[in-house]
């Protein structure tokens, strides 16, 4: 097989987690551009729908599955739904994510557990649940949206929760990534850095001070587009990735370098 072969994705299936808008989305359509089928589970339906429907026009076969991955049996129906639709899931893409702003000595338990619940529970029951499937199949690949935040502390805001959710997602990834080689499953990492998207583009274009203070940090002076995630993504759902397990691949225009 060929090198651009191997990145050939055609007769996959993909389930991609907050796939309506932003990274999810980014990452959804590159998986599609490489040939996979598309299962969107987001619990924002609508924008999902439109997300779909855009997908389809280019030739994807794509489904939406709202799915609550706090839920663990909205997990296993999102999982019966992948197979009844496309017989097999391949991929799954753990992009779901919140952060909420808070210090510490101020944060409430109820955000701090509601930050928990979608950004380190979450990735576990559905990776569990999918992670049965891929057993029976001894075969997949699972790429976890982790967070530079899970490699260092960010400034000037303050996010313990979040930034400790996502070092949860770097450790589940590896132990994972530990337990199921053994079944011929490929556990993975990306750790973005400040990305532009609906969620963080106000803040770039008021030119916050906390922007300001970002990009001082930042080698690239800039924050990254989702697209530019997909290369990344399509290499670790592929064949091109099959002695790639366990990695942790940062993506932040050198942000952590300093």
């Amino acid at each position: 097989m060929g090198t651009m072969e191997k990145f050939d994705l055609k007769g996959r299936c993909a389930i991609v987690t907050g796939a309506a808008k932003g990274l999810g989305k980014a990452m959804a359509e590159a998986l599609a551009d490489a040939g996979a089928s598309i299962i969107i589970a987001d619990i924002d339906v609508d924008t999902a729908e439109m997300t779909a429907g855009s997908l389809k026009e280019r030739g994807t076969n794509a489904l939406v599955v709202k799915t609550d991955v706090t839920k663990e049996l909205e997990c296993d129906l999102l999982v019966e739904a992948a197979l009844e639709k496309f017989g097999s899931i391949d991929i799954l893409v753990n992009n779901a994510g919140i952060c909420i702003h808070a210090k510490a000595e101020e944060m409430t338990y109820i955000d701090w557990k509601k930050v928990m619940d979608v950004n380190i529970n979450g990735v576990f029951l559905l990776s569990q649940a999918v992670g049965k499937v891929m057993i029976e199949q001894k075969r997949g690949s699972m790429i976890n949206i982790a967070s530079m935040s899970g490699l260092i502390v960010n400034t000037p805001q303050c996010q313990c929760a979040y930034n400790t959710s996502k070092a949860g997602v770097i450790m589940l990834t590896k132990s994972l990534a530990a337990e199921w080689v053994e079944h011929g499953i490929r556990v993975n990492a990306i750790a973005p850095g400040y990305m532009k998207t609906e969620l963080t583009r106000p803040y770039f274009e008021e030119n916050s001070i906390m922007v300001k203070r970002w990009m001082d940090f930042l080698p690239a002076k800039r924050p990254g587009e989702p697209e530019e995630l997909g290369g990344l993504v399509v290499y670790l759902a592929s064949d091109a990735s099959s002695y790639t397990t366990g990695g942790v691949f940062v993506v932040d225009g050198g942000y952590t370098l300093w």
